[in-house]
């Protein structure tokens, strides 16, 4: 039962930051405010808009390689035409802004159930501004609003997590990994069903909708290894001893090129594998379910997922401050380390992108230092959430004890 108090922490604090680091990112993408760097409003004003154009023309851009997203990522592009008072550019910008607001109302609103705090929320209004400008002028922070709801929904409504988190798989593929730490039984079959019905049917309808809703797949399958990855730190080091390779800008974004790169591409991919392999490992032998476990395992896959990807642009570290703001929502939660490594791989991440990105792409000191920086804090978030998520749900882990706030049904456990 509530109480109608409002959670310790809020009040109008969290508004008024949020109102305030807001101004500044739109004071950003605007260009009231320059930041040092390259001009990161142009994938909205160019190619945004570009793809917007053949969209309207009725097929997908199939002569784009640089267009490697799932069909759903077509009504992110085409949402400007909501506002169609406005030039396209500045519509994004405010939809975008629109959809910031919505995830500190969800995590606002939940913070006033039993068992709930405010401190997720705080997580969304401090790490969204860490990340600058980048944030705002790119279509992952609305994505990062459908998988919050969906984890939220989730708490009382598994078959809404399964249709939301379909809904984001079709936007741009890993809210699909939100679905991994649902409690055994009912409710698995309950979201996983969900979400299977509403893939299938949401992909047919794009696939009707234009042709080419799946070409992206063929794109994607040719990426190579981008400069800001984890597994580019090889090349930026072998650049200094001699490297016969060089950066390119290939499929939208600046990869390395030249001796073993393809080498290491695979390499990442067998790291993704790997990972894929622990969280099955762990789905297996899982079985203290609490209410915050399938927040914290979404968390722990899309982290793992993230650095062993063959790119990290920067705007991915929205993904996990979301979920991370979720995670805290939860008293006794066991993400709080890695959410604060997150919380300053998002800091950083704006020092790397677009401040330093000229010495990220020369391998200077200065750039090779940021990315050993930011990529080490998410290794290291990676590693230690998977540490926690598995003792506090596998047995043999540490004790565990009630959370308040369960849900009816749902046993909530948690390690000391």
């Amino acid at each position: 039962m509530t109480t109608g108090r409002a959670p310790t922490g809020t009040g109008p604090w969290p508004y008024a930051v949020w109102a305030l680091t807001r101004l500044w990112l739109l004071a950003c993408v605007f260009k009231v405010v320059t930041v040092p760097g390259p001009d990161v409003t142009v994938d909205v004003s160019v190619i945004y808009r570009g793809w917007y154009e053949v969209l309207l023309a009725g097929t997908y851009p199939l002569d784009d390689v640089t267009w490697q997203y799932p069909p759903g990522a077509a009504l992110a592009v085409l949402s400007p035409a909501l506002l169609p008072f406005w030039e396209y550019a500045t519509a994004f910008f405010v939809l975008v802004l629109v959809c910031d607001a919505l995830v500190l109302g969800l995590l606002l609103y939940a913070a006033r159930r039993p068992g709930i705090r405010a401190a997720g929320a705080w997580v969304w209004v401090v790490g969204v501004p860490l990340l600058g400008p980048t944030v705002y002028a790119r279509y992952d922070l609305m994505v990062t609003a459908v998988a919050v709801a969906a984890l939220l929904a989730g708490v009382r409504r598994p078959r809404a997590l399964g249709a939301l988190a379909a809904f984001g798989a079709l936007l741009k593929g890993w809210p699909a990994l939100l679905l991994v730490g649902v409690r055994k039984g009912r409710p698995t079959r309950a979201a996983w069903t969900s979400a299977a019905l509403s893939a299938a049917g949401l992909a047919a309808a794009f696939a009707l909708w234009m042709p080419g809703a799946f070409a992206f797949l063929a794109f994607q399958r040719d990426r190579g290894t981008e400069i800001e990855s984890l597994g580019a730190l090889v090349f930026h080091i072998a650049r200094q001893l001699g490297w016969a390779g060089r950066v390119e800008l290939r499929y939208g974004s600046m990869e390395f090129v030249g001796p073993q790169v393809e080498l290491v591409s695979t390499l990442a991919l067998g790291l993704a594998v790997l990972a894929l392999g622990w969280l099955l490992l762990w789905r297996l032998r899982a079985r203290s379910f609490a209410v915050r476990t399938p927040a914290e395992a979404a968390f722990t896959a899309v982290l793992l997922f993230t650095v062993t990807s063959r790119v990290i642009s920067p705007q991915y570290v929205v993904w996990l401050v979301g979920l991370a703001a979720v995670c805290l929502v939860f008293r006794g939660t066991a993400m709080t380390l890695p959410a604060v490594l997150v919380l300053v791989a998002a800091g950083v991440t704006l020092l790397e992108f677009p401040v330093g990105f000229v010495h990220v792409v020369a391998s200077d000191a200065r750039g090779v230092t940021l990315l050993v920086v930011r990529n080490g804090l998410l290794v290291a978030a990676s590693l230690v959430a998977a540490r926690r998520l598995w003792r506090s749900t596998v047995p043999g882990g540490p004790g565990a004890e009630a959370v308040p706030g369960a849900v009816e049904g749902q046993p909530s456990r948690v390690a000391r």
